[in-house]
């Protein structure tokens, strides 16, 4: 076991990000504390259960135990100390940089001198230094001496069987070469891929926005034509099928009832609102979050006007929600469009049930049969595989369901059709 590897990590945060990098980091050979505020997950990484339904986590949670704690005072133990906290917007899509302040703060209290602190909390480039950098100068502490900072960007995607953090190329910035040295050097002992220095740390804080920016665009062309083709009759489905047979320039998104998870949905924000500060407007980027934000309430209208072919009215009509996460095959709802699709319905004052075979304990019935009993129509907003591999016409016929409004796209529409049951895609 190498020197490096000797090293203490403490995990500020154990979700989706925090506990895949303190679990790799304790399967490599480090001494790992996990410090969170939440006591329910806690006691479960402590017993050896994970609490976020992630096969990655799963796997290891048993063969590899680390201690997690609600004491700020573990922290005093660690040579490299990960931020792996939430970076929310509030209700008016402002960024809130509370969790990481909070984090920071605590930190700043519970220093071992020399240490290495990493931030892997999505944020828009200049936190670090008009922000974190200035709370450890604040407490006496100097940058590049006391302590090394530096920002290494997550890349978590739940549910990825393929991808983790093991094998996931990754960029690191720093204030100082030591700062970005020992960083680089953790790093590289934690995944089998890349690891990128960024010329400053701006940058490295500059790349998730861009990534995440960039495919909340995207979506937002193809939403749009959605839009576009659901009046020209065009299948959209069927031309970005035809367009992903180009072998270059072409990249395939596709549309949905909206844009959910705690990246796609969020980091726009984060940019847009840093931009003006500088003076500068993000109108493309506006533009996108816009687009994206009014599907939910479009796939609310679609059942609308579905409806109205079967003669039922939205009001007092039984909506069957299938999908609170906001991916498939995971128990994520960060974020998720099925809530606002559920707000709109209710804005109807359409009888709303729900059902997702990830997250019981959120959804009012507790089985497909059952939500499919008691509803009259459906609107599929998350497309997990207990979904697309039972959802048949003879199952719909058999429950009586009258209309189904597919927000994922992920239903043989030409087999419900041909059944007789009134079927919607996004843009089909």
């Amino acid at each position: 076991m190498t020197q490096t590897k000797q090293k203490t990590i403490c995990v500020v945060g154990l979700g989706y990000v925090g506990l895949p990098m303190a679990l790799r980091s304790k399967e490599v050979g480090y001494e790992v504390y996990g410090f969170d505020l939440d006591q329910s997950k806690i006691d479960l990484i402590n017993h050896g259960k994970s609490p976020i339904e992630e096969a990655y986590v799963e796997n290891l949670i048993e063969k590899f135990p680390f201690t997690a704690t609600n004491d700020a005072t573990i922290i005093q133990k660690a040579d490299i100390v990960l931020v792996c906290v939430p970076t929310p917007v509030d209700k008016s899509y402002y960024p809130d940089l509370t969790p990481v302040i909070k984090s920071i703060e605590a930190i700043v209290k519970n220093l071992k001198k020399g240490a290495l602190v990493v931030l892997e909390s999505t944020v828009n480039p200049g936190v670090s230094e008009e922000i974190i950098k200035p709370l450890f100068e604040s407490a006496g502490y100097i940058v590049g001496q006391d302590v090394f900072l530096a920002h290494c960007p997550e890349r978590v995607n739940p549910g990825d069987k393929k991808w983790n953090v093991s094998n996931l190329p990754r960029v690191v910035g720093s204030f100082d070469q030591i700062g970005l040295d020992i960083a680089l050097e953790y790093y590289r002992t934690i995944s089998s891929s890349e690891i990128r220095p960024m010329k400053s740390i701006r940058e490295a804080e500059a790349v998730k926005i861009v990534e995440n920016s960039f495919r909340d665009v995207n979506i937002a062309f193809v939403n749009e034509l959605a839009r576009s083709f659901d009046k020209m009759g065009i299948d959209i489905k069927d031309v970005i099928l035809g367009a992903a047979t180009k072998p270059f320039a072409f990249m395939a998104h596709y549309p949905s009832c909206g844009v959910g998870g705690h990246c796609i949905a969020v980091d726009p924000y984060y940019l847009i609102e840093r931009a003006k500060k500088s003076g500068f407007d993000h109108k493309f980027l506006r533009i996108a979050r816009e687009i994206n934000n009014g599907m939910p309430e479009y796939t609310v209208e679609k059942l609308q006007d579905a409806l109205n072919l079967v003669k039922l009215p939205m009001n007092g009509t039984i909506v069957g929600v299938l999908g609170l996460a906001y991916k498939a095959n995971v128990d994520d709802t960060r974020e998720s469009p099925a809530f606002e699709v559920i707000k709109h319905l209710k804005k109807h004052l359409s009888m709303v049930e729900t059902f997702d075979p990830h997250i019981l304990k959120k959804s009012s019935s507790q089985s497909l049969e059952d939500i499919l009993e008691k509803s009259q129509a459906i609107i599929i907003t998350t497309d997990h595989k207990e979904f697309k591999e039972v959802l048949t016409p003879e199952l719909l016929i058999k429950y009586d369901i009258k209309v189904v409004i597919d927000g994922k796209n992920c239903l043989d529409k030409d087999a419900l059709e041909a059944a007789g049951i009134i079927y919607r895609g996004i843009g089909r």
